[in-house]
């Protein structure tokens, strides 16, 4: 599966198959946002919560990618990530893009 921030691929004539996504709520247990609380008065990366949201772009990648295989998609292109707080210490990370057969 090809996925790309473009609306295209060099040399590829496509065939719009539809917009596909996929999302994911994740949060830190109590002990790392504890930890992480103390982090935020000296400063610095909250390495747990980058962490965090690594793993969610890449499960919402992959679940945005079985929804185009459902398609019969070979590619997703023009993907884009969004990212909420849901609450104190959850953030939803959204994989969003348009699937996409070769002619």
């Amino acid at each position: 599966m090809v996925i790309v921030n473009t609306d295209y691929i060099a040399g590829q004539e496509l065939e719009m198959l539809g917009m596909v996504k996929g999302s994911t709520i994740q949060s830190k247990n109590i002990g790392h946002d504890i930890g992480q609380g103390f982090k935020t008065l000296v400063g610095g990366e909250l390495k747990s919560y980058t962490e965090m949201m690594n793993e969610a772009r890449a499960l919402a990648t992959r679940r945005m990618v079985e929804e185009a295989e459902t398609l019969g998609a070979d590619a997703v292109v023009n993907v884009r990530f969004a990212s909420a707080a849901v609450m104190a210490g959850a953030a939803e990370v959204m994989a969003y893009g348009t699937a996409v057969k070769f002619k």
